[in-house]
């Protein structure tokens, strides 16, 4: 039954994601491997099945045609709870992107401590490589991260460590790369 239900999120993200034929942005690889990065770390530090499946899923509201009814409907409450706590909320509101991202960010920090430790793994996938396939979007990608990791930090430590590390490394490149440029940025 336990490995059930993470099968299941497993399958219906999967399946939400290719419904769009949704691609990975600067790799071009099937999306599904970010949701199935994410659960891999999320399970790399906790075996609650509920967490490991909303791991799989916290994109799919966010990207995809399916709504919270949808998860609520096939999964319960508990995980589409934590794909809400996961999931940007100013898709729908007007405004410059500097707003959006402050709204984001304040959802965020609401988010239970399980949320925070899936948005800690959703922020190192995210940022494993952008420095080396995107460096001119890690410009604004990285110090977006850099603001919104603290608000984390009731989440998994060990992921919150992870997280620190990879975004100081990803500084630190951006600067090897643009110098002081990217310290103005």
């Amino acid at each position: 039954m336990v490995l059930a239900l993470i099968e299941q999120a497993k399958i219906f993200a999967t399946e939400a994601h290719a419904s769009i034929n949704q691609l990975r942005r600067f790799t071009e690889e099937p999306y599904i491997v970010h949701p199935e990065a994410v659960a891999q770390l999320v399970a790399d530090v906790t075996d609650e099945v509920a967490l490991i499946a909303a791991a799989w899923l916290h994109d799919v509201v966010e990207d995809t045609p399916v709504t919270l009814s949808d998860l609520r409907n096939q999964f319960g409450e508990d995980i589409t709870q934590l794909v809400y706590e996961v999931s940007k909320v100013s898709g729908g509101v007007a405004g410059d992107k500097v707003l959006k991202k402050a709204l984001d960010r304040d959802h965020f920090a609401q988010a239970s401590p399980r949320g925070k430790t899936i948005k800690l793994a959703d922020m190192i996938d995210n940022l494993s490589s952008i420095v080396q396939l995107a460096p001119e979007f890690a410009k604004s990608y990285v110090p977006e991260k850099a603001l919104l990791l603290p608000l984390l930090k009731e989440g998994d430590n060990t992921l919150y460590i992870h997280a620190t590390a990879v975004l100081e490394q990803c500084e630190r490149e951006l600067y090897k790369v643009f110098g002081d440029l990217y310290k103005d940025y």
